[in-house]
């Protein structure tokens, strides 16, 4: 970091060149914050997980609706995924209460979201998986709301 004449204090840009040993080609990189410190960790999405009561019922019905295959297994907690890629994980939560969305009683947490071609067809095929359906729908022409079977809101969209 360094201070303008105006005192207010910038960060210093380091760009660095690297070339192959037969010196045909260059990849530059920037550092936009040049430290002494060593470099930072390296973080990889590996995967979203929800708690449930049951682990092995919900994976049945993501990888079903995936595609995914079944990666980890315990007595509490399933993995679904594909080996070296973001996966979808499934803990077994002992006092584990369903959402009630849309009644903020208990609270959804999260969702995921997925884009399809044909709501019809995709809502159709979901609830013969188990997904469930509720009456509430904000926005049905655009987008759908289905529950998995542990209660966990998720949406359809052709948005995407």
């Amino acid at each position: 970091m360094t201070q303008n004449p105006s005192g207010n204090t910038t960060r210093t840009t380091t760009t660095t060149t690297a070339t192959t040993a037969t010196g045909a080609a260059t990849t530059t990189a920037t550092d936009p914050v040049s430290s002494a410190s060593s470099a930072s960790p390296v973080f990889r999405y590996a995967a979203v997980t929800f708690d449930c009561s049951d682990p092995a019922e919900l994976a049945r019905f993501y990888g079903a609706f995936l595609g995914l295959s079944v990666v980890f297994s315990s007595d509490h907690f399933v993995l679904l995924g594909q080996e070296g890629a973001p996966g979808l994980g499934f803990n077994r939560l002992t006092d584990y209460r369903r959402p009630t969305w849309p009644d903020p009683a208990q609270e959804k947490q999260a969702h995921l979201e997925f884009g399809v071609d044909d709501l019809d067809t995709a809502e159709s095929h979901l609830l013969s998986l188990g997904a469930e359906k509720p009456a509430h729908q904000p926005a049905p022409d655009r987008w759908r709301v289905l529950l998995d079977p542990a209660g966990h809101p998720f949406c359809i969209t052709t948005l995407v």
